[in-house]
């Protein structure tokens, strides 16, 4: 890594950790099992972008590692959830971020969309989610989708940004399914829980997916303009 990246890398880490356990402590945290609401997203997403996705990807491992020790303390479920989702996650997000795409997201965005609507429509039916949180999930989905597919056609520069995000935090939010649920097999969570059901999986994807998807489509890219704009700079390391 250039000197410039293992600053980026640390400041991402250290900003990541420190707002992610800031929100922690805050009112409105709102937890599933030991999934959090993790509006901190945004910070390695922006770097993924700017400085590419192994100071994204890194700098994400590192810092929820940070947090999650503040957090609940347990090394092992960190390492093999927590980083590795975030290092694969936002890796994706900053290698797809800065590609040059020149096909529209409508497809990817709406296929994701509908698989994520359908899961929780079954988990509904299934009496797996009471019926205020399946639609809940469901209006998300949706919203996202379609605020995505309107970005996709005002400001079609940042496509690239909007398919990595999708694809990115889809990835890193099934890591954390299933990864947590497979943990649960083996180990006692830091809830106490241990030994869950399969579709526990789907349900912490799905709101992992769904309650950060929103701040990536929403704050990212102007967020990205902002920086882009203060540093031009910055603008070349996208790739054709």
């Amino acid at each position: 890594m250039k000197s410039q990246d293992l600053i980026a890398t640390s400041l991402n880490a250290a900003l990541y950790a420190g707002f992610g356990y800031l929100t922690y402590l805050g009112v409105f945290t709102p937890v599933i099992g030991v999934v959090r609401f993790w509006p901190a997203v945004i910070i390695p997403a922006v770097f993924a972008n700017l400085f590419g996705p192994k100071v994204g990807g890194v700098g994400a491992a590192i810092g929820i590692f940070i947090s999650d020790m503040l957090i609940h303390g347990n090394a092992l479920l960190s390492l093999l959830v927590g980083v590795t989702s975030n290092f694969i996650g936002f890796y994706l997000v900053g290698y797809i971020g800065q590609k040059n795409l020149k096909e529209s997201f409508i497809l990817t965005s709406g296929v994701f969309g509908l698989i994520l609507a359908f899961i929780s429509f079954w988990l509904l039916t299934q009496g797996y989610l009471d019926s205020f949180t399946s639609y809940l999930f469901i209006v998300i989905c949706i919203f996202s989708v379609v605020l995505a597919l309107i970005i996709n056609y005002i400001w079609p520069d940042w496509r690239s940004v909007g398919i990595g995000s999708i694809i990115g935090l889809s990835v890193g939010s099934a890591i954390i399914g299933l990864g947590v649920w497979a943990f649960s097999q083996f180990f006692i969570l830091p809830s106490g829980e241990t030994l869950l059901p399969f579709h526990a999986s789907f349900l912490w994807f799905i709101w992992t997916y769904a309650t950060e998807i929103p701040f990536l489509i929403i704050l990212l890219p102007p967020m990205l303009k902002a920086c882009y704009m203060a540093f031009p700079r910055l603008k070349s390391n996208k790739k054709h």
